[in-house]
């Protein structure tokens, strides 16, 4: 008799960053180890991406050029918007920035990010914090019934 596997669901991860280059890399590196990926180039499309997808886990930058509409979906206004919506507000937030201040890290903790990496990632790291923290989501989630 062998025992039923817990979960044979790949977990989602999404990632939002302008950098196309930083997408790709980061992307390829996730799907090795074993992630469901998607990307989005902008805060509205990382938005929208959300909605559709549902991810486990947000790999989300800070800074975004306006769009088209001159509405700046920054980081921190995709955090905000995340933490209102009933069914992202569990998503947990790694934040990923090039732009490497105390004020940004400490910002991005308060606005809920479970950790903040400074751009160029160290991936090994970054992978660690990742299984650890979809373990420790998968650990706060109800039982099915």
């Amino acid at each position: 008799m062998s025992a039923e596997p817990v979960s044979t669901k790949r977990k989602r991860i999404l990632v939002v960053d302008d950098n196309e280059v930083v997408l790709k890399t980061t992307s390829l590196k996730l799907q090795v180890a074993g992630y469901e990926v998607f990307t989005a180039l902008d805060g509205a499309e990382g938005v929208a991406a959300v909605r559709k997808n549902k991810p486990d886990l947000v790999l989300l930058d800070i800074s975004f050029p306006p769009d088209v509409s001159g509405m700046t979906w920054d980081g921190f206004r995709i955090m905000e918007w995340l933490h209102r919506v009933d069914d992202s507000t569990s998503i947990p937030i790694i934040v990923i920035s090039g732009v490497v201040d105390d004020k940004n890290r400490e910002r991005a903790i308060a606005s809920g990010a479970v950790a903040f990496f400074s751009k160029p990632v160290n991936m090994d790291e970054m992978l660690r914090v990742i299984r650890a923290t979809l373990a420790a989501s998968a650990n706060q989630s109800p039982a099915p019934a």
